[in-house]
């Protein structure tokens, strides 16, 4: 499921629109069920007639009910956030209703076949950072959406010797992607750094022991492979007055980058588990930070309680004007996000805690994980 965020405030009217309606037996619940994922703030249970507002990728959807019938709005100024906005609702509904719920959208956008978040990319570059992280430097064209609206991409991996068949839209909203011998690899990643003048990004990717997509696609990565790339989406800091950023090493290109973009008088500590001494990376950092690097001594990732303990240590100050940004194996993540909630008894607006990957998982299904854009 993506994390979702209330929207605040009026805004001018979007470029962009789209609508749906639907009738559903237990359209309250359903409506209900959005709300949950939404900030402690928002009001629920959502009353008939009552609009919820969600703001998602630079956009806003609109969801209400009366009786059985469910109303939905999504409005950008982006094509691509639009699109993104269509599969959040539709992701929704289909997790409610299950997959054989029929979905039309109207409006802008419906009208083409294309998805506006995807993008045909070339392989630049791949230089090796440490031992075991790589940078793949990629190029297409029209970036400009990618330098904003969230930190994570989804890279597609076509099979090796075929012709890429990339995902298409269809009137659900939710891409519909090849299949059989045309079946894509997705790996869900963050774009370390963009140069929209020289239209490249730069993916760093973490080095597994054995095989896996990603790692493989890193290893073998030669000028003018083609890989396609869907997104932004996810990982965007709320401001705050201080901040805590603790991850694994899949997680240490999104702190680097978040460390880059905070501003320059920021205040916080950035913790980072890594495998060895050797992958240490010299970060730039506000003045006011304080890095500090776990080091498992060589044990493989997901082994150890390192992170856990290193962040469960801590006594973070659960008043207004703190946020918490953790990412990582799935075991961890699970008990920072309990520590978050009961412990320090953050709100779901002052914390973002997220699993990266699971230890032991080899999933290639395109659609089942990652980033919805």
């Amino acid at each position: 499921m993506v994390a979702l965020a209330a929207a605040d405030g009026e805004a001018a009217p979007a470029r962009f629109v789209a609508f749906l309606s639907m009738t559903m037996d237990e359209a309250a619940r359903f409506v209900d069920s959005v709300a949950e994922q939404l900030p402690d703030e928002v009001s629920r249970p959502v009353a008939p007639g009552a609009e919820l507002r969600i703001a998602y990728y630079g956009g806003v959807a609109r969801l209400a009910y009366r009786e059985t019938l469910v109303t939905a709005t999504a409005a950008a100024d982006d094509l691509g956030a639009l699109a993104s906005l269509k599969h959040l609702v539709a992701y929704n509904i289909r997790a409610f209703l299950g997959d054989a719920a029929d979905i039309t959208w109207q409006g802008d956008g419906c009208e083409t076949g294309e998805l506006p978040q995807f993008r045909e990319m070339r392989v630049v570059s791949a230089v090796d950072l440490t031992p075991r992280m790589r940078r793949v430097r990629l190029t297409g064209s029209d970036l400009g959406r990618f330098a904003a609206g969230g930190l994570h991409v989804r890279l597609l991996f076509p099979p090796q010797g075929r012709r890429p068949v990339w995902p298409c839209a269809d009137r659900s909203g939710i891409p519909a992607w090849p299949e059989g011998e045309d079946r894509l690899t997705a790996r869900t990643y963050t774009i370390r750094s963009i140069d929209l003048g020289a239209a490249t990004v730069d993916i760093d990717v973490v080095l597994h022991e054995g095989s896996s997509p990603g790692s493989d696609w890193a290893r073998t990565a030669e000028p003018g492979s083609i890989v396609g790339m869907m997104g932004p989406g996810g990982g965007e800091l709320a401001p705050a007055e201080r901040y805590l950023l603790a991850g694994d090493e899949t997680a240490l290109p999104a702190i680097a980058r978040m460390l880059e973009s905070l501003p320059v008088d920021a205040a916080g500590t950035a913790m980072i588990e890594v495998q060895d001494a050797a992958e240490i990376q010299a970060l730039a950092h506000p003045a006011g930070f304080e890095i500090v690097w776990l080091d498992r001594g060589g044990r493989a990732a997901g082994t150890t309680d390192l992170l856990q303990a290193a962040v469960t240590s801590l006594a973070w100050p659960g008043e207004p004007g703190s946020f918490v940004y953790v990412a990582g194996e799935l075991a961890a993540f699970k008990a920072i996000r309990d520590h978050c909630r009961k412990v320090w008894r953050l709100k779901r607006s002052a914390h973002l805690v997220g699993a990266y990957w699971r230890r032991g998982r080899r999933d290639d299904d395109p659609a089942a994980s990652g980033d919805a854009g």
